[in-house]
């Protein structure tokens, strides 16, 4: 795959990890934007909208966390890799939680690094040359998913958020058929390493009290125990 105008940012404050990553990417013909504070990151995500950005969890001011809460919340898709000392599987399931794609904990090795770009690169082309589904009938539920919205017949308009959109409509592709917690994880998160599939059961919860009339009582987006989960659609 070719990295020609293909747009990365890197939001990290450590002089001589900035310094390398921005020397290796460009040697890999990509185009690097650098950010040390979580607002000036949000800044160039918007004038900029990367393909791809590598966020450090301890940035001064705004953590890396909640960068990555606000990008997602301004419904932008393109894969997150978050960086961070610590390696505690808690902190991979927040990350994944709010949104990112991937994992790494210092230090690495910058062709490991290089190859979790690529794949995640890959499976963002991937997902975006699909055709996308707008609009989900869920009788008495309707689901806009262009605007990112639920018309629900009690609760009224709800929003959804960017990793629910992606998780109904990968689940509307597939309906009527079993899809396993690690598909979704693989395909949904794009995250390619095992983690706690915990994190897909509570966004399926938070889902279902979107799109269902009784989500203690689920009709459309069920379990199937030992399996995972499956989207009924007539």
């Amino acid at each position: 795959m070719s990295a020609e105008s293909k747009k990365i940012l890197i939001v990290e404050d450590e002089p001589s990890l900035v310094f390398t990553l921005q020397d290796t990417l460009e040697n890999e013909d990509f185009q690097v934007f650098v950010a040390k504070k979580g607002d000036k990151a949000v800044d160039i995500v918007k004038r900029e909208d990367p393909d791809l950005m590598i966020l450090d969890l301890m940035l001064p001011g705004m953590s890396g966390y909640d960068v990555c809460r606000k990008v997602r919340g301004m419904n932008y898709t393109f894969p997150i890799i978050m960086l961070t000392a610590r390696d505690q599987e808690i902190d991979k399931v927040t990350g994944l939680n709010i949104g990112a794609d991937d994992y790494i904990t210092k230090p690495f090795g910058v062709k490991e690094l290089l190859a979790r770009i690529q794949a995640r690169l890959r499976r963002s082309d991937k997902y975006s040359n699909m055709t996308p589904i707008n609009e989900v009938d869920l009788d008495p539920i309707h689901v806009d998913l262009k605007n990112a919205k639920v018309e629900h017949p009690e609760k009224g308009e709800l929003e959804l958020t960017t990793r629910e959109v992606e998780l109904v409509r990968y689940l509307v592709a597939h309906s009527n058929e079993p899809v396993s917690r690690d598909a979704l994880l693989e395909n949904v998160w794009r995250y390619e390493f095992s983690t706690n599939t915990r994190t897909v059961d509570v966004h399926i919860s938070k889902l279902r009290s979107k799109i269902e009339e009784h989500p203690d009582d689920p009709k459309y987006l069920v379990t199937l125990h030992g399996v995972g989960y499956m989207l009924k659609m007539s």
